[in-house]
């Protein structure tokens, strides 16, 4: 077995998953605060 050599693992998946997830959340609280907004506007 190899030694493990601490900072050397590709993490770019990671990263990319973690970006997608982050963004995911921002569409949803933008979205849901301009669903929120649009019916206090028209009294619904």
């Amino acid at each position: 077995m190899s030694e493990h050599d601490h900072g050397k693992m590709d993490i770019t998946e990671q990263e990319r998953t973690f970006e997608g997830f982050i963004k995911f959340w921002i569409w949803l609280f933008g979205i849901s605060a301009g669903i929120l907004v649009f019916l206090a506007i028209f009294n619904s």
